[in-house]
This record gives C-alpha cells, structure tokens and sequence, in this order.
C-alpha cells in the first residue's frame, strides 16, 4: 500500500511548495494537484493555478517523491499537447511522473472559455481516443490516428518519456459501463475520488470483470481513492484500515488550502503508522 499527498485549490503558491516539500522529505510515495479552470464549490473566483505549470515546478522542488495531476480534464487541451507537456514534465522529475487522466466533468469551465462540452458519452469517447494517442506518441517513432474527435498525421513526438514504455497512466472515474472498462483497457492505475470501502469493493468487481472481458490481468491494475483530511488528521485512520481489507492499493490524503502546510505535517508524523496498516 502507497501513501500520497495532495493540494487540491484555493491555496498559495507558498502552500503548494510546502506541501511538495513535507511530501518529498517525509517520504510519502506521491504528490499531487488537480486540474480546473475555476474553483469548485460556492466560488468559482477564489484562486486556482494551472496543474502542469505546477507540476513543472513540483518536478524541480522535489527529488524523491513521485509527482502527479489528480487528474487531468482531458477536454482542456488537445492530447497530442497534453503527450508533450507530460514528458517535459516527466524529463524534469528525472521519471517521477504519475500521469492522471479523466473525462473532465465541470460544464462551467466550458462554457466559460468556448470549450466543447458535450454529452457525457462524448467526452468519455474523446478520453478514450486520446489514451490511444498519447500512448502512440510516447512510445512510437509517429503517430497516425483518425478518430471521431481527434486526428493526428505522422505525429513526430521527441523526446520519449524517461519512464518505459511510459509514465502510469491513472484514469479518475466510477462509471460502470465506460471509465471502467477504458481503465480495463488502457490504463495501469485506478482512481475512485472517494466511496466507501464496500462501494469501492464492489466497483473493483466490476473492473475486474471488464478486464476479462479484454484479455487483461486484473492484478496488473492498482486500485486508489482520495481520502478528504480533517483537523483531526488521524481520523483517516480506520478509514485506510477498511480500505486495506478490501484491496486498495493507494490512498491519498487531501489537504485543504488555508490549512494545508499544517495537514501535511500532521499526516507526515501519522505516516509511520499509516505504514503499519499497510
């Protein structure tokens, strides 16, 4: 069982970098941001920063611990760009890169900027073209791919990512029919932004059944969720032993801006312990 840190929004640029520090130096496994436009919740004006300019800097003010976006909105940016920004990053990090990627979900965001929402069917059949894509720039010399949404002409990407044949790739979601059978398809790591320990259970089910149904190996894909941190930091305790029963592999805590640095070194003294169950 792995152990991360991570700052979601509403922080100072100080606050990311001592989460970053007390995450590297504590020895948790990975750090993480997440990627919006606008802030979540009752104001969309509070202060957010873009999450791969972020990361960029996460990569130079940290050496050991593995880095990350919780995850990416695919709809953002067109994934041929978003291939080229995370091997930057992942050159920058020395092979430290965590690649996280969703559907996006947040219609606002869209809205606001003259991006293509779409229905959810549409985005998640955009997600899955670009994890074909992404996975075709990193890991061949070009890249050709006509899709519905995306389409790309002898695509040249150099570098090659450091990490071979290329960063995990984590999808964020629960849907049933679709995120998880992309996730059975595509990717190495599983994240769930939270749930109970039997939801998360029975899901894990059905990530199981949609790998046999493609030929794949349902150890080879590690099973996470998000754990939202209170002030009293050691109340995430039982909740890790419960998930630890039912097979996650990874959790990772959530620091809250206005509060974060504070968290985080109470989560670092907890580490030990969250070790134990694991």
């Amino acid at each position: 069982m792995r152990f991360g840190l991570k700052l979601s929004q509403n922080a100072h640029i100080d606050e990311y970098r001592a989460v970053w520090r007390i995450a590297d130096e504590a020895g948790f496994d990975h750090c993480w941001n997440m990627d919006h436009l606008a802030s979540l919740g009752g104001d969309p004006t509070l202060d957010i920063f873009d999450a791969w300019a972020l990361l960029g800097a996460m990569a130079e003010a940290t050496s050991h611990v593995r880095i990350g976006c919780m995850v990416t909105g695919n709809t953002y940016r067109h994934p041929g760009v978003l291939a080229k920004m995370a091997v930057t990053v992942d050159h920058l990090s020395g092979g430290r890169l965590e690649f996280g990627l969703g559907g996006a979900w947040a219609e606002n965001e869209h809205t606001m900027f003259g991006l293509e929402f779409g229905t959810v069917g549409e985005r998640l059949d955009r997600l899955e073209e670009a994890c074909q894509l992404i996975r075709g720039l990193w890991t061949e010399p070009t890249t050709t791919f006509q899709g519905r949404h995306y389409r790309l002409d002898a695509a040249i990407a150099e570098p090659k990512p450091i990490q071979r044949p290329h960063p995990p790739i984590w999808i964020g979601g629960s849907g049933r029919k679709r995120t998880l059978r992309i996730t059975a398809q595509y990717a190495d790591v599983w994240n769930a932004a939270g749930g109970t320990p039997a939801e998360l259970a029975e899901l894990s089910d059905v990530l199981d059944q949609h790998c046999a149904d493609v030929g794949r190996d349902p150890a080879d894909i590690r099973r996470t969720v998000q754990v939202r941190l209170t002030d009293q930091v050691s109340d995430v305790l039982p909740q890790v032993e419960k998930y630890a029963r039912v097979g996650i592999d990874d959790v990772i805590l959530i620091t809250n801006g206005g509060s974060a640095e504070a968290q985080a070194e109470r989560a670092a003294e907890l580490l030990p312990r969250l070790q134990e169950i694991a």
